[in-house]
Formats: structure tokens, sequence, C-alpha cells
């Protein structure tokens, strides 16, 4: 195959492109500006028309005519036809003057201003050609941050200086694109050693199991019941969590669908399937009908771990307060409990995934209740904001859009 017929051209580069463009504009303003010039020169010298008797005077003008016509002008005795045809010669000499003097003077200005565009046009693609590089050079230093980028490597900034012009929103905004990169792969990363971390705990809890019980000799029926036991437990531990994993992966992705719900309904549903909440905490609701559009299985979840929240991160005898209310466009749903002081700080840190604080441990939970909350409330449009209570406790409250006609 004959690969010169393909043989690549030569890449013309953005700074090539603008020198060539600059350059071209100044010629061709330049070129406009001396046809402008020329025609304005031209119509204001005089242009001589040639005399009634110039042809006469040539045909019977001798060769020393110029001398007879010298002697003429200072006698007055002389032939009134020769001094006529003298005066004729006279003024078709000064008419060949100014048309001659009229066409050099127009010449030497073209010649000069072409001459003079073509130096100076040389000199304007120098220039077009250092000023593009300067102001290409942001572009630049943002492709070898894009070049350099990786998911190891996210730390490099452009950090572009200077007037707050095009490039220079470019270049924030590239550097919030990589801010908002590395949180999410920093995120990823810790989501995934967080969930094999939970996950080899009932993993570990069962290969102890299945040990203890496999290193006797002759285990009895007993050992074996408890041993089947305490893997049941791990394996439903673990299938909890992989189902809280999997529902936070489905909101993260926003596959949500879309039916009328009433979260004071849904509320409701979720006090109905806890009947241990009473039990460790005394329940005060204000529930008013709140219609949004949105999953009822997600929003039930939503529901059931925010009462699971409260309830859990509780103090012996203390309280959990559920409303729901309608303001305009937006539904809300808040819950409020007693329980240990949180610094304010550290409220946000509550919706990450597999996030506890010190005080909020050793209770079975995963970490991930008030994160599928948050994300349940973003996947229908909403949020999920949480507030420290000044007797201790949390105050929860995600707010949706409320059902349109």
């Amino acid at each position: 195959m004959n690969r010169g017929r393909f043989a690549i051209r030569p890449r013309l580069t953005v700074r090539v492109r603008l020198t060539l463009l600059y350059s071209g504009l100044f010629a061709l303003c330049g070129v406009i500006l001396v046809v402008i010039t020329y025609g304005l020169l031209a119509a204001n010298l005089p242009a001589p028309a040639p005399g009634k008797d110039s042809a006469e005077a040539k045909q019977t003008a001798p060769a020393d005519f110029a001398a007879t016509c010298a002697k003429a002008s200072g006698n007055p005795d002389a032939d009134p036809d020769l001094v006529y045809k003298c005066k004729a010669a006279y003024q078709e000499g000064v008419l060949e003057g100014a048309t001659t003097q009229r066409e050099a003077t127009l010449e030497q200005l073209l010649r000069y201003s072409l001459g003079t565009l073509a130096v100076v046009t040389l000199l304007a693609s120098a220039a077009g050609w250092i000023v593009a590089g300067r102001v290409l050079r942001p572009v630049h230093r943002i492709t070898e941050a894009a070049r350099n980028a990786s998911d190891e490597h996210l730390t490099a900034r452009v950090a572009l200086t200077g007037p707050h012009d095009e490039l220079r929103e470019l270049a924030d905004t590239f550097d919030d694109m990589l801010d908002r990169l590395q949180s999410a792969f920093e995120g990823q990363r810790r989501f995934i050693a967080n969930a094999g971390h939970e996950l080899r705990t009932p993993l570990t809890v069962m290969r102890t199991a299945v040990d203890v019980v496999l290193a006797k000799p002759e285990p009895t029926r007993g050992e074996l019941l408890d041993m089947g036991r305490d893997v049941r437990d791990a394996v439903c531990h673990a299938q909890a969590l992989i189902e809280a994993l999997l529902t936070l992966a489905r909101t993260d992705r926003g596959q949500v669908d879309r039916t009328t719900v009433d979260l004071a309904t849904v509320i409701e549903d979720a006090i109905d399937a806890a009947p241990s909440a009473p039990d460790t905490a005394r329940l005060h609701t204000s529930l008013t009908p709140a219609p949004t559009r949105g999953d009822p299985i997600l929003l039930e979840r939503l529901a059931a771990n925010l009462l699971d929240n409260a309830v859990r991160y509780n103090v012996p005898g203390g309280a959990v307060w559920i409303s729901t209310s309608t303001d305009g466009a937006r539904v809300s749903l808040t819950v409020d409990n007693t329980g240990p002081q949180v610094a304010a700080g550290r409220v946000g840190e509550l919706f990450e995934p597999f996030r506890r604080l010190d005080e909020r441990t050793g209770d079975g939970g995963f970490g991930l209740g008030l994160a599928i909350v948050a994300s349940i409330a973003v996947a229908h449009d909403g949020q999920a904001v949480a507030s420290v209570r000044p007797g201790g406790g949390l105050s929860v409250t995600v707010s949706l859009p409320a059902r349109t006609a």
C-alpha cells in the first residue's frame, strides 16, 4: 500500500493559526488604507487636460522653436501668429510636466506604501506570534495538568493568576473539577476500604466458629447448633450490610421511580415496623400530610433509617420527636432525639459512609444509616441536613420537593 498518499500533513497549532489570522487581518487593513490614501491623493491632484492647439503647436514647431519664442517674447513687433503658437506650446509644456509629476507622485506613493506595508506586516506577524504565545500559556498549563491527572495524582492545580477573563474562568473551573474528582476518588477508596473491613468482621466470626468446632475431635450436637447460630447471625449481618451497600449504590446512580408518596404515612409505617422503638425511647409525633413524588421503597428506607438512628444513638429513657410539614413547594421530615453531645464541626461527617463518631459506636450499626438518608434525599432532588441540639443529640431534617399537580 502506498503510504505517500496518506502522509500526515503538518499540524497547524493554534498559535500558528492565530498568528496567521492576526497577520492576515493586519495586511487586509493595510491594503484598504493604502487604497483609500491612493484614491484620495489621485482625486486631489490636478488632472491636466490637453490644450486645443497643442497638436498644431507640435506640428509647426521647428527645432529652434524655443529660441525663436524667446526672441519674439521681447519684440513688440513680433508676428502675432508666432506669439500665439509660442503661448500654446508653453501651455502644452506645463500640462505635460504636471502630468508627469502627478504620475511620478502616485507611483512613488504606491511603491513606498506597499513596501512599508510588507515590512510592518512582518513585524506584526512577529508581534502576533509573541502575543499568541502569551495568551495561550494558560491553555498549555491546563493541558499539562490534564495530562498529568490520574487517579493517583490529582493534587496538582493550575492556580492561574491574573485578570478574571475567560481563560482564568476556564482554569478555575478545571481546578474545581479536579477538586471534585479528588474527593470522589478519595471517597471511593475510603468506601471500598471500609466496606472490606465491615465485611471482614462477619467472615472472621464465621471462620472462628467453624474452626473452634472442627478443632474438637467429637463436637457435640449443642456445639454444632451453637456454631450454626453464630454462622447464621454472621450471615445475616453480612446480608444486611450488602443490602445497605446496594441501596447506597442504587441511590447514588439516581435510579428512582416516581409515584405519589406521603411522608406522614411513610414514617407511620416505619414506626409500626419498629416495635422496639417505644421500649427504648419515648416517641412524640406531629404528622401532617406531606405529599411528594418518589420511590416508596427508598423513602420507607429513609424513614426507617432516621428512626433507627434516633433510637439507636440515644440515652436511656431518652425521647424522639418526629414531625412532617409542608412549606410551599417543599415538604420536610424532621427527626430529633436526645443523646450524647456531638461537636457541631463534626456533624457533616455523619453523612459519610462508614463514618461513626467516638461517642456513637458499639451499637451494632454499620455507619451507613445517615449516608443512605442523604443519598436517597439527593436522588429525589432534595437534601438532608443535621444540626446539634442544645441539650445533646441531633436534629435531622430531610427536605424534598412537594407533589405538583
